[in-house]
């Protein structure tokens, strides 16, 4: 009985090994910072680092009035201070999209041509020289009848200039389709990549794709199917994440302008429908951005940190670990309000951890999959720069390596 019962499902488990493959390893970015094509230059993300200190030192020179700026305790900003400061003068950017669509704006042709290839070439050189974000790509118009021509011949025209000279893409290449109204724009994508490969020599599979969920229709298709379900699974392997466009979504509901936000209801029940579909197939997802900048003096700059950071956090307790930032003076508080998060995380984490992996009779009875979730908060942790290796080693009894290949692991 017991071979015949394989036999009848051996379809449905190959189905569920190749559509729900689990984490796929390496690290996931805690943001995605977007520049407009035009704008990137030679040391830009050292230049946005330098920005972010001389706005904390402009305005918040000291962990009580950081606290103060940004509603987080003081002893908490004080713990997290100094790692931040580090973060913003070593790695201030973790994931760099150059913009050819809504932060580029419409260009004459020769306009985007030209910046395209020049802003490949600064990324190329950055990546020779190791001092690129370690993970970066592009967003180019997508795939609607008004911009797909335009859209893919930056996407050509960039990535020749990119690959010129070098030896393949630079390590965490994506590239973020935008504007997506259906399943077949999303396979077709695929198709286009497929094709780049082989033009550009590429290897199969080189090329691949984030998802901009910013449309009702990328959520719900018109028979009432979750559509976003559809689209993970239509790229043949190559779509990597799902990242919410909170502007451009909340206005095709209807949401006025002033009540546009990552946290409004039409924002949190589509991004609960992307945690679903993206739920075991390896795919990541993003939170969107605020527009409100901390920019001005004090009182503005004050006031736009403490709206950023609580978004920040708001995000991680919901499981959304990446969102966008769109300008330098937003560094100081993605870090802060995700270090906090994940030093809060590290003491009854790593405690409960060592309890389950030394099976020592703790407070809390946790099952295999809360217990790999407490790990993947500790290598998050790590990943970001919020904690350190010893400190966790020494915390749950264990090195990151073995913190990876239980947080990775695939559960039931």
């Amino acid at each position: 009985m017991n071979d015949e019962l394989d036999a009848r499902l051996a379809a449905a488990d190959a189905r569920l090994r190749r559509d729900y493959p689990g984490h796929h390893g390496g690290r996931q970015p805690v943001h995605t910072v977007y520049v407009p094509a035009d704008q990137v230059r030679p040391g830009l993300a050292r230049d946005w680092g330098g920005r972010a200190l001389r706005v904390l030192d402009r305005h918040a020179p000291d962990p009580a009035a950081l606290a103060v700026a940004t509603g987080l305790s003081e002893p908490l900003v004080a713990a997290c201070l100094p790692a931040v400061r580090a973060k913003l003068g070593r790695e201030p950017i973790e994931d760099l999209r150059i913009d050819l669509e809504d932060g580029y704006g419409e260009r004459p042709d020769d306009e985007e041509d030209r910046d395209a290839r020049a802003a490949a070439a600064v990324l190329r050189d950055e990546a020779a020289a190791g001092t690129a974000p370690p993970g970066s790509g592009i967003r180019v118009k997508g795939l609607d009848p008004g911009g797909r021509r335009r859209g893919t011949r930056s996407l050509a025209l960039f990535l020749d200039a990119l690959l010129e000279g070098a030896d393949g893409l630079p390590d965490g290449f994506v590239l973020t389709l935008p504007k997506i109204t259906s399943v077949d724009q999303v396979a077709a994508m695929a198709w286009v990549t497929e094709r780049l490969e082989r033009d550009l020599g590429l290897a199969d599979g080189a090329l691949r794709f984030e998802l901009q969920i910013e449309t009702p229709q990328s959520i719900l298709a018109a028979d009432g199917t979750a559509a976003v379900a559809r689209m993970v699974h239509a790229g043949a392997g190559r779509v990597t994440g799902l990242h919410y466009g909170t502007y451009d979504y909340s206005a095709a509901c209807g949401v006025a302008a002033a009540f546009q936000s990552m946290a409004h209801p039409v924002a949190d029940h589509a991004k609960a429908v992307m945690q679903l579909a993206a739920a075991g197939t390896g795919v990541r997802l993003s939170d969107g951005s605020t527009n409100v900048l901390p920019v001005g003096g004090t009182a503005e700059v004050h006031a736009a940190w403490r709206l950023h950071a609580g978004l920040v956090r708001r995000s991680l307790q919901r499981a959304y670990y990446q969102g966008w930032d769109l300008h330098p003076h937003q560094l100081p508080t993605r870090y802060l309000a995700t270090y906090a998060f994940y030093r809060e995380a590290f003491g009854p984490a790593a405690a409960r951890l060592r309890d389950y992996l030394g099976e020592v009779g703790g407070g809390v009875l946790d099952e295999p999959a809360t217990a790999q979730a407490l790990a993947d908060a500790l290598v998050r942790g790590l990943d970001c720069g919020a904690l350190t290796d010893a400190e966790v080693t020494e915390a749950a009894g264990v090195p990151r390596a073995v913190l990876d290949g239980f947080a990775r692991r695939r559960v039931g």
